[in-house]
Protein backbone atom coordinates (compact mmCIF):
# COMPACT_ATOMS: atom_id res chain seq x y z
CA UNK A 1 0.00 0.00 0.00
CA UNK A 2 0.85 3.35 -1.03
CA UNK A 3 1.60 5.81 1.62
CA UNK A 4 -0.63 8.82 2.16
CA UNK A 5 0.32 12.17 0.23
CA UNK A 6 -0.56 15.81 1.74
CA UNK A 7 -2.77 16.15 -1.05
CA UNK A 8 -4.48 13.16 -1.25
CA UNK A 9 -5.29 13.48 2.73
CA UNK A 10 -6.79 17.21 1.85
CA UNK A 11 -9.18 15.72 -0.27
CA UNK A 12 -9.84 13.67 1.33
CA UNK A 13 -11.04 15.82 4.31
CA UNK A 14 -12.84 18.22 2.23
CA UNK A 15 -15.13 15.35 0.99
CA UNK A 16 -15.78 14.06 4.87
CA UNK A 17 -16.88 17.84 5.59
CA UNK A 18 -19.02 18.16 2.80
CA UNK A 19 -20.76 14.99 3.43
CA UNK A 20 -21.02 16.25 7.21
CA UNK A 21 -24.65 16.70 7.99
CA UNK A 22 -23.61 17.94 11.60
CA UNK A 23 -22.11 20.52 9.91
CA UNK A 24 -24.93 22.19 8.54
CA UNK A 25 -26.13 25.24 10.71
CA UNK A 26 -29.87 24.59 12.07
CA UNK A 27 -31.34 27.27 13.81
CA UNK A 28 -33.97 26.37 15.94
CA UNK A 29 -36.51 29.33 14.72
CA UNK A 30 -37.46 30.46 11.77
CA UNK A 31 -35.29 33.62 10.57
CA UNK A 32 -37.94 35.65 9.71
CA UNK A 33 -40.04 35.36 12.96
CA UNK A 34 -40.14 38.13 14.93
CA UNK A 35 -41.87 38.63 18.93
CA UNK A 36 -45.02 39.93 18.75
CA UNK A 37 -45.61 44.08 18.95
CA UNK A 38 -48.02 44.42 20.89
CA UNK A 39 -48.24 43.20 25.41
CA UNK A 40 -51.19 42.12 27.03
CA UNK A 41 -51.25 42.66 30.68
CA UNK A 42 -53.05 40.91 33.28
CA UNK A 43 -55.58 42.61 35.51
CA UNK A 44 -53.31 42.75 37.97
CA UNK A 45 -50.75 44.65 36.29
CA UNK A 46 -53.36 46.90 35.26
CA UNK A 47 -54.41 47.87 38.49
CA UNK A 48 -51.02 48.27 39.96
CA UNK A 49 -50.21 50.40 37.02
CA UNK A 50 -53.25 52.63 37.50
CA UNK A 51 -52.47 52.61 41.08
CA UNK A 52 -48.96 54.17 40.22
CA UNK A 53 -50.33 56.87 38.03
CA UNK A 54 -52.48 57.66 41.29
CA UNK A 55 -49.51 57.95 43.22
CA UNK A 56 -47.79 60.19 41.42
CA UNK A 57 -50.29 62.51 40.59
CA UNK A 58 -50.70 62.87 44.56
CA UNK A 59 -47.25 63.36 45.23
CA UNK A 60 -46.84 65.76 42.82
CA UNK A 61 -50.03 67.48 43.82
CA UNK A 62 -48.16 66.96 47.74
CA UNK A 63 -45.61 69.07 46.66
CA UNK A 64 -46.95 71.89 44.96
CA UNK A 65 -48.11 74.92 46.38
CA UNK A 66 -51.11 74.91 45.00
CA UNK A 67 -53.38 72.21 47.06
CA UNK A 68 -52.08 73.82 50.69
CA UNK A 69 -54.87 74.75 52.76
CA UNK A 70 -54.77 78.27 54.51
CA UNK A 71 -54.05 77.80 58.48
CA UNK A 72 -57.65 77.71 60.22
CA UNK A 73 -58.62 81.43 61.68
CA UNK A 74 -58.14 80.90 65.48
CA UNK A 75 -61.25 81.68 66.66
CA UNK A 76 -63.50 79.00 67.53
CA UNK A 77 -67.47 79.84 65.91
CA UNK A 78 -70.73 77.78 66.73
CA UNK A 79 -72.38 78.17 63.22
CA UNK A 80 -70.54 75.36 61.90
CA UNK A 81 -68.50 77.19 58.82
CA UNK A 82 -65.70 76.01 60.71
CA UNK A 83 -63.60 72.76 62.05
CA UNK A 84 -62.78 73.79 65.91
CA UNK A 85 -58.81 72.75 67.19
CA UNK A 86 -58.02 71.40 70.06
CA UNK A 87 -55.12 73.30 70.53
CA UNK A 88 -54.30 76.86 68.77
CA UNK A 89 -50.80 76.71 69.19
CA UNK A 90 -50.33 73.66 67.82
CA UNK A 91 -48.88 74.38 63.76
CA UNK A 92 -50.96 72.42 61.34
CA UNK A 93 -49.19 69.73 59.22
CA UNK A 94 -49.31 71.14 55.50
CA UNK A 95 -47.79 68.24 53.71
CA UNK A 96 -50.64 66.26 55.51
CA UNK A 97 -53.58 68.45 54.97
CA UNK A 98 -52.69 68.94 51.23
CA UNK A 99 -52.46 65.11 50.55
CA UNK A 100 -55.97 64.39 52.07
CA UNK A 101 -56.76 67.29 50.30
CA UNK A 102 -56.01 66.31 46.94
CA UNK A 103 -56.82 62.53 47.92
CA UNK A 104 -60.45 63.83 48.32
CA UNK A 105 -60.66 66.11 45.13
CA UNK A 106 -59.17 62.69 43.22
CA UNK A 107 -62.35 60.47 44.91
CA UNK A 108 -65.06 63.45 44.33
CA UNK A 109 -63.75 63.53 40.72
CA UNK A 110 -63.81 59.67 40.41
CA UNK A 111 -67.38 59.37 41.79
CA UNK A 112 -68.37 62.12 39.25
CA UNK A 113 -67.33 60.25 36.50
CA UNK A 114 -67.96 56.63 37.62
CA UNK A 115 -71.90 57.20 39.63
CA UNK A 116 -73.42 54.00 39.04
CA UNK A 117 -71.13 52.00 41.63
CA UNK A 118 -67.75 51.08 43.24
CA UNK A 119 -64.40 50.15 40.93
CA UNK A 120 -64.32 46.79 41.64
CA UNK A 121 -60.66 45.42 42.49
CA UNK A 122 -59.19 43.11 44.60
CA UNK A 123 -59.38 45.12 47.99
CA UNK A 124 -62.84 46.84 47.58
CA UNK A 125 -65.10 45.01 49.69
CA UNK A 126 -68.02 46.74 48.67
CA UNK A 127 -68.14 45.34 45.17
CA UNK A 128 -71.60 43.44 44.89
CA UNK A 129 -71.34 39.49 45.53
CA UNK A 130 -71.23 37.15 42.36
CA UNK A 131 -74.92 36.08 40.40
CA UNK A 132 -73.01 33.52 38.42
CA UNK A 133 -74.24 29.89 38.58
CA UNK A 134 -71.23 28.10 39.63
CA UNK A 135 -70.64 30.89 42.60
CA UNK A 136 -74.34 29.97 44.18
CA UNK A 137 -74.00 27.22 47.12
CA UNK A 138 -77.29 24.68 47.09
CA UNK A 139 -78.54 23.86 50.25
CA UNK A 140 -80.40 20.98 51.88
CA UNK A 141 -84.25 21.44 51.93
CA UNK A 142 -84.98 19.63 54.74
CA UNK A 143 -81.77 20.37 56.77
CA UNK A 144 -80.00 22.94 55.94
CA UNK A 145 -76.62 21.80 55.21
CA UNK A 146 -74.59 22.21 51.77
CA UNK A 147 -76.41 19.90 49.19
CA UNK A 148 -74.32 18.21 46.83
CA UNK A 149 -77.16 16.12 45.68
CA UNK A 150 -81.08 16.49 43.65
CA UNK A 151 -83.00 13.74 43.82
CA UNK A 152 -84.17 13.45 40.31
CA UNK A 153 -87.69 12.31 41.21
CA UNK A 154 -88.67 15.28 43.72
CA UNK A 155 -86.26 17.24 42.52
CA UNK A 156 -85.08 17.81 45.91
CA UNK A 157 -81.49 18.97 46.85
CA UNK A 158 -80.38 16.58 50.26
CA UNK A 159 -76.96 16.12 51.97
CA UNK A 160 -76.40 12.72 52.27
CA UNK A 161 -78.05 9.06 52.05
CA UNK A 162 -80.35 9.45 55.48
CA UNK A 163 -81.45 12.95 54.19
CA UNK A 164 -82.05 10.85 50.78
CA UNK A 165 -84.40 8.31 52.83
CA UNK A 166 -86.21 10.97 54.27
CA UNK A 167 -87.19 12.32 50.83
CA UNK A 168 -88.21 9.03 49.50
CA UNK A 169 -90.28 8.36 52.20
CA UNK A 170 -92.43 11.97 52.22
CA UNK A 171 -95.99 11.94 50.78
CA UNK A 172 -97.36 13.34 47.44
CA UNK A 173 -97.60 17.32 48.56
CA UNK A 174 -94.93 17.59 50.63
CA UNK A 175 -92.32 17.55 48.26
CA UNK A 176 -94.12 20.37 45.96
CA UNK A 177 -94.42 22.47 49.40
CA UNK A 178 -90.40 22.04 50.01
CA UNK A 179 -90.12 23.05 46.53
CA UNK A 180 -92.37 26.20 46.33
CA UNK A 181 -90.46 27.51 49.78
CA UNK A 182 -87.23 27.48 47.67
CA UNK A 183 -88.98 28.99 44.56
CA UNK A 184 -88.54 26.46 42.34
CA UNK A 185 -92.02 24.65 42.59
CA UNK A 186 -93.29 24.50 38.80
CA UNK A 187 -96.83 25.09 38.40
CA UNK A 188 -98.72 24.27 34.93
CA UNK A 189 -101.89 25.32 34.00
Amino acid sequence: MAPATPANDDSHQELLNSLDIAHVPRPFRNPSWRPSQRRNKNVKQLLSESSRKEASVMATQANSGATTPFPAATSATTDGSQTPTEDASRVPNIAQAAQNLSTLVLEKNARAMFPSGPAVTYTNIESAPSLHPSHQKHYCDLTGLPAPYTDPKTRLRYHNREVFGVVRTLGQGVAESYLEARGAHVVLK
